[in-house]
């Protein structure tokens, strides 16, 4: 009985102490920096917006149908719904009491003024590296034009005790170091500011680069085993790799990267999904400077050692047999029947229209998440000045599993193109995460 106590009492010591730890640890991990921001400064202001815009600050801190930065963004995680806060000055309910410390120790350092931890969906692991003149500049850009919103933040559905916050101290010592943006030797200033925007406010890497056994990014910058922006998956979408390898950026040349980021749309492919989202709240509103520098230092990326640097298209022997008549290949029938009065016989679709299907790195890419939930739920373009109309591809969701596993797999194989093999199951995980979506949270107008 003894030595049960005494267990039981050393195991609470040890919890005491490591909660201590954790609730205290902002004060040395991440000390507030205190400055002196003058919010009403009209230059400071219109550069904050840009880096607002930059940083897609709105993306997540709105919810379809909400006001804009007033949160309730519901987030898919493997655990439960992550919902954005509300970002407006509302002295109540957003950030209107927030010192500039508070700001950027939240922005850059993920820790609240209360010194509880921030979720890492948060990408404040990217925003480290901001430096202070933007910081600042976003902080008098929040504070003086973005409107305020009076609307309580919902409480997340992790379940407990993962709902607990004080052990995401202990996540931030292991995966969010302080660190400082660097240039890699030889780096021109062009492709220097394209890798500063990445890997800071733009945080690409936090949807692009796999995640570790701690959910975490397995690489902030360009790294030896090229982990950084080779592709991952996130609430269903396969964010495609963005290296200069066969299934990543190696068939894009530099103005189609930044034509894609302007519009959402190039005359191979369109965005879908989350960068659709991306494209129509932030990088159409980038400089044309800004989106070549992006280009730049993406196509500098090497190619994996284990990867080929360049994509080699087989032989296209699909057009002919469609064209001939010839359905016999699984899925073809599938295929004329759904697909092919938009993407054509020769699977090259209508430019800047129907994005083609024969060479779209999309569609063969390593993981075909995104082509199946596209295929499923459908997907509309982003909305920008660019292009007149905006196309919404319809979902298929009518179809079995066979149906379109053998569409996609037609699809994956055709036109010379060459991907791996979609099974059955893969359509029905996929049709389980689509109807399991999170639901956002817009409060009822009062």
């Amino acid at each position: 009985m003894k030595l049960v106590k005494t267990l039981a009492l050393c195991g609470l010591g040890l919890f005491g102490a490591s909660y201590a730890i954790a609730v205290t640890s902002h004060h040395w991990y991440a000390p507030k920096q205190e400055a002196t921001v003058n919010i009403q400064d009209p230059v400071l202001i219109k550069q904050g917006e840009y880096l607002a815009r930059a940083g897609d600050c709105i993306a997540c801190h709105t919810a379809p149908g909400g006001k804009e930065f007033a949160g309730g963004l519901g987030m898919q995680t493997p655990l439960g719904t992550i919902y954005s806060t509300n970002i407006t000055p509302d002295k109540k309910t957003g950030i209107g009491n927030y010192s500039y410390g508070d700001f950027e120790r939240a922005v850059r350092r993920g820790v609240r003024p209360d010194g509880v931890a921030l979720y890492p969906a948060m990408p404040y692991v990217s925003y480290v590296v901001v430096k202070d003149d933007d910081i600042k500049a976003l902080y008098a850009y929040f504070m003086s034009r973005v409107e305020n919103v009076e609307q309580e933040n919902q409480a997340s559905t992790l379940p407990w005790p993962m709902n607990m916050r004080w052990p995401l101290a202990y996540w931030q010592l292991a995966f969010a170091q302080p660190r400082e943006f660097t240039s890699a030797t030889g780096m021109d200033a062009m492709v220097d500011r394209g890798a500063y925007l990445v890997e800071g406010l733009a945080h690409c890497g936090a949807c692009h680069t796999p995640r570790g056994i701690g959910y975490q990014e397995t690489a902030l910058s360009d790294d030896k085993k090229g982990n950084y922006l080779s592709g991952s998956v996130l609430e269903g979408w396969y964010a495609k790799n963005l290296r200069d390898e066969g299934t990543g950026l190696s068939t894009w040349a530099e103005a189609e990267i930044t034509d894609f980021l302007k519009t959402g749309r190039n005359d191979r492919t369109a965005a879908f999904g989350g960068m659709s989202d991306v494209v129509a709240h932030s990088t159409q509103y980038l400089t044309d400077d800004d989106l070549t520098s992006i280009a730049r230092y993406l196509k500098s990326l090497p190619a994996r050692a284990s990867h080929p640097q360049q994509w080699t298209p087989k032989e296209d022997v699909t057009t002919a047999a469609l064209r001939a008549g010839d359905f016999s290949a699984p899925g073809a029938v599938g295929y004329v029947d759904n697909c092919a009065a938009c993407h054509r016989l020769d699977g090259r679709g209508a430019a800047r229209i129907f994005p083609a299907l024969a060479g779209n790195s999309i569609v063969f890419a390593e993981d075909p998440s995104s082509l199946i939930q596209l295929t499923l739920d459908g997907a509309a373009m982003a909305d920008t000045p660019h292009d007149p109309m905006v196309f919404k591809m319809p979902g298929f969701a009518q179809l079995t599993n066979k149906e379109i596993a053998d569409i996609l797999n037609f699809i994956r194989n055709g036109w010379g193109n060459h991907g791996s093999h979609i099974k059955d199951s893969d359509i029905a995980r996929m049709r389980h995460l689509i109807e399991h979506k999170p639901v956002h949270y817009v409060p009822e107008a009062k």
